[in-house]
């Protein structure tokens, strides 16, 4: 790339994949990226020494609830955001369980307008529409005006559509409009009343479980749906081995399927509720050990084409319930990416594997723009600490939410700086 102007930007002695590097930053964009300490810094530009620091792309974060409009007292768009932007990610996408439901395409707008008045060099906002209005399963949302308004997918989270017929429209309709659908993979009548997994812990403390197959006969659903249709379906939070199994035998067919996982599932299992503990209640549950291999496993391998922090915010009253009253969900952009370095240093995964995860495979999913520090990408990127250590606190989170399982624990990996589109934003 010739930049029009000389870079603004340059970054020293930044660990990027193992490789010492200097990169610079001309015009919002990547200029160069070069072998430490073979050049000089170009005159007039600030320049950051970064030794010690690893160097990331922004992640971008598929699976989010910022809240708002309707549920403000558990997250809004700007602390939400604030959040994404300590956290690391330059882009989330948000669901549409708000209130009113983002069926609409003034509520669209009126969420990027919100973003970008608080945030307006990012993190950028991207509304997942409504699949059908109200979330009700019964009636096609206005897929076309919702993406014209700006969504870059449609879902009907938390609410599966079990009428498969409608599903079938939602998907079709989604793919005249180039986008794709997410499914949370949730076979309704067999999770009933169920607040957490069905298993040994869950008859050890007497609560009623969710059985895994009612996430994967859900997900068999789509993928058959998927192959017969010949269009991609997404499936939101996989948490078990049965859909993990099935997604493998669908990606070998050659089935336009992708799937996700979240954080939470590759590092708990449904022992955290034996203390009845409502910060660990997220739907889909927790699950076992064998369940945590699987998706380990399956993160590497790429049969899970991604990961997605499922951010669910909740009021500390609303938590603060017997477990059969406790809503589900947990806050996770805060500590996604310490939570995931974990399972570097554990070994599991490598610092390409998390650009692969939280960047490059979301960006390619959801036809979002990527910064994959080749000249002329977006300057979309952040340093880390990989040695800090901090504890998950109200202190150190900046939700308004604290629901995380995580609450108290000590992690390792520390963002200490975003840049947007060459603009420091943290």
């Amino acid at each position: 790339m010739t930049a029009t102007t000389s870079p603004s930007l340059f970054l020293r002695n930044a660990r990027l994949l193992g490789r010492m590097v200097d990169v610079a930053v001309a015009d919002g964009r990547i200029a160069s990226v070069s072998d430490a300490g073979s050049g000089s810094a170009p005159a007039g530009a600030e320049t950051i020494d970064a030794k010690g620091m690893v160097l990331f792309p922004a992640f971008i974060d598929a699976h989010t609830h910022m809240r708002e409009p309707g549920f403000e007292y558990k997250e809004d768009i700007a602390s939400g955001l604030a959040a994404a932007a300590h956290g690391g990610f330059g882009a989330v996408l948000c669901m549409a369980n708000t209130r009113p439901v983002n069926d609409d395409a003034s509520i669209t707008r009126d969420m990027i307008d919100t973003a970008r008045r608080h945030w307006p060099h990012g993190p950028r906002l991207h509304p997942i529409g409504a699949a059908t209005v109200g979330l009700k399963g019964a009636e096609l949302a206005p897929l076309a005006e919702l993406a014209e308004a700006g969504c870059v997918a449609f879902s009907n989270d938390g609410a599966p559509v079990p009428d498969t017929e409608m599903f079938r429209r939602c998907v079709e309709y989604a793919a005249d409009q180039g986008k794709v659908v997410i499914d949370h993979c949730e076979d309704p009548y067999l999770a009933k009343g169920a607040h957490m997994n069905e298993g040994e812990t869950s008859g050890r403390i007497g609560v009623k479980g969710q059985p895994d197959i009612g996430e994967a006969l859900h997900v068999a659903r789509d993928i058959l749906l998927a192959d017969y249709l010949k269009l991609p379906i997404h499936l939101a939070h996989i948490s078990c081995r049965r859909s993990v199994e099935l997604i493998a035998w669908a990606k070998q067919r050659g089935v336009p399927v992708t799937a996700e996982t979240c954080p939470h599932y590759l590092l708990l299992t449904d022992k955290e509720l034996l203390g009845y503990d409502t910060k660990a209640k997220v739907n889909p549950p927790l699950r076992t050990d064998d369940d945590v291999a699987a998706l380990r496993a399956a993160v590497k391998s790429g049969v899970i084409d991604i990961l997605a922090t499922d951010h669910a915010p909740h009021a500390a009253h609303e938590k603060e319930t017997p477990l059969d009253e406790a809503p589900n969900g947990i806050t996770g952009l805060d500590t996604a990416v310490a939570l995931t370095w974990g399972l570097v240093r554990e070994g599991v995964l490598t610092e390409a594997d998390l650009m692969r995860l939280w960047a490059a495979e979301p960006a390619k999913i959801f036809g979002l723009p990527v910064n994959g520090f080749n000249v002329g990408d977006p300057a979309d990127f952040f340093l880390m600490d990989p040695e800090e250590t901090w504890v998950v606190s109200r202190e150190t989170m900046h939700s308004k939410s604290l629901n995380t399982p995580f609450l108290g624990r000590e992690l390792v990996g520390k963002v200490k700086a975003l840049w947007l589109g060459g603009v420091k934003v943290v």
